[in-house]
C-alpha cells in the first residue's frame, strides 16, 4: 500500500484514484458526499471529514452547495459560526452539534473520522469553541463505542498564523491540548493560503521554512504515528521525505491546494504537468514555450521525448479531463520514484531531483501567462532549498 492519501471530491476524481491511485492505504472523503462516492477501492481505509472547517465564513458559502444543505440538518451548526457563540460557546449545543455530525460520519464505516474544529485564525478568539469541540468529541467516541481513528485538523488560514515561532507556540500548544482531550489517534495539518505553484519569492525566503518549523513543533507536542499534511503540490512531498509526516495529503490531477467545503463551484482551467520540471502550466501557455524548447534542448537530451510527448498531446490536453489523467499519472510517478528509495535517503533523493529539474528549468525560456511563476524554474527553487 501507498502512503499518500488522496482527497477524493467528486466521481471525476474517484474514477481517477480508481486508474491511477488504487493502492492509496487511506482516501478522504468528504461526508456530503459519501453517498454518491462509489464503488472505492476495496484495499483502502476510509477517512470520513464532516466539513465542520467550512462554518469559517459561512456568509461566504454557497447554499445551493451538498455541503450547505448537509449541514443545516445538524442542529446549532448556525450558532457555530456567529462571533457571540464562538466567543462564549454553550457546552450543550456543542455536544449535540459534535454528537449529531459524527454520527453521521459513523455510518459510512469509516476507519478514520476528522475530529470537527473550526479553522485556525490570526488571534485566540476560537479556542474556546475549538477545545469545546475537542472535548465533545472525545465524550462521543467514549459513548459511541467508535473503533476507529480520529485525526485532529490544524487548518490554517493566513500566512500570519506560521510566520515565527512566537505566533506558532500558543497555536501548538492549543492544538496540543486538544488533541488529547478529543482522543484524536492522529493530525491533519494543511495552510489553505500556502499557494505554491504562485512562484512567490516569499516562499522560498520565508513560507516553506515556516511550515517546516511547524511541523518540527508539533512532533514535540504531539506524538503520533498517523501524521498528515497537504493537499499541496510538493512541501507534502519535502515533509514526508524528511520524516515530518507519515502521510503526504495529494490532489487527484486538478486542484492541490485545500479550500474549505461549501464553496461556489468554478470552471477549471486546463493544466499539464511539464514532467522535467517538476510543476505545471496553463495550457493556452504551452504552444510557443514547447516549440522553443524543444529546440533549446535538442533530441539527445533526457528530458526531449517527456516534453515532446506534451507537444504531441497538446490538443488534446486543452481538455481540463484529459490534463487532470496526464497530471495525475506525472504525480504518481514523481511519488512513486521518491518511495522506492530508503527512508533515510529520501530527502537527498528529492533534493537532487529537484536539483535537475531547477538546472533544466534555467536553461529554457520563461512562460509568458503564469506571472511571478513565468521562470521555468520558479516552482521548484523553494522547494529544492528546503529538502534537506
Amino acid at each position: 500500500m501507498a502512503d499518500h492519501i488522496p482527497f477524493v471530491t467528486s466521481l471525476q476524481t474517484l474514477k481517477l484514484v480508481r486508474s491511477t491511485y488504487a493502492d492509496s492505504t487511506v482516501l478522504r472523503i468528504p461526508l456530503e458526499s459519501a453517498e454518491k462516492l462509489h464503488p472505492l477501492p476495496s484495499s483502502s481505509k476510509v477517512w470520513i471529514d464532516g466539513g465542520v472547517d467550512g462554518l469559517h465564513d459561512l456568509s461566504s458559502r454557497s447554499q445551493d452547495s451538498a455541503w450547505y444543505k448537509l449541514m443545516r440538518t445538524i442542529p446549532g451548526f448556525e450558532k457555530l459560526a456567529t462571533p457571540g457563540f464562538i466567543a462564549k460557546p454553550e457546552p450543550s449545543v456543542v455536544q449535540w452539534f459534535v454528537s449529531a455530525i459524527l454520527d453521521k460520519c459513523a455510518m459510512s464505516n469509516p476507519r478514520w473520522i476528522t475530529v470537527p474544529q473550526l479553522p485556525i485564525v490570526n488571534d485566540s478568539l476560537r479556542n474556546r469553541v475549538n477545545r469545546e469541540l475537542a472535548k465533545a468529541t472525545g465524550q462521543w467516541k467514549s459513548a459511541s463505542g467508535f473503533s476507529g481513528r480520529l485525526i485532529y485538523p490544524l487548518l490554517f488560514t493566513h500566512a500570519e498564523q506560521t510566520k515565527g515561532k512566537t505566533q506558532r507556540k500558543p497555536k501548538v500548544q492549543h492544538a496540543g491540548r486538544c488533541y488529547h482531550e478529543s482522543y484524536a489517534d492522529g493530525f491533519w495539518v494543511v495552510d489553505t493560503s500556502l499557494m505554491e505553484e504562485s512562484g512567490s519569492v516569499a516562499l522560498r525566503n520565508k513560507r516553506f521554512k515556516s511550515t517546516i518549523e511547524l511541523h518540527q513543533e508539533l512532533n514535540e507536542v504531539i506524538s503520533s504515528k498517523i501524521r498528515i499534511a497537504g493537499p499541496y503540490w510538493g512541501m507534502n512531498l519535502v515533509l514526508w521525505s524528511r520524516g515530518l509526516i507519515d502521510f503526504p495529503a495529494i490532489g487527484v490531477g486538478g486542484t492541490y491546494q485545500y479550500y474549505l467545503p461549501g464553496g461556489h463551484s468554478h470552471t477549471a482551467s486546463a493544466r499539464v504537468a511539464i514532467g522535467p520540471l517538476r510543476r505545471r502550466v496553463g495550457v493556452s501557455d504551452l504552444t510557443t514555450w514547447l516549440a522553443r524548447t524543444i529546440k533549446i534542448i535538442g533530441a539527445s537530451h533526457p528530458a526531449y521525448s517527456e516534453i515532446e510527448k506534451v507537444q504531441k498531446q497538446l490538443s488534446l490536453l486543452r481538455d481540463p479531463d484529459t490534463s487532470r489523467i496526464q497530471v495525475a499519472s506525472f504525480y504518481r510517478k514523481w511519488f512513486d520514484s521518491l518511495s522506492s528509495t530508503p527512508t533515510v535517503g529520501r530527502s537527498l533523493a528529492l533534493f537532487q531531483d529537484l536539483s535537475q529539474a531547477f538546472a533544466l528549468g534555467r536553461s529554457l525560456p520563461d512562460f509568458t501567462k503564469e506571472g511571478a511563476a513565468r521562470k521555468a524554474e520558479s516552482v521548484v527553487e523553494p522547494l529544492m532549498v528546503n529538502c534537506l
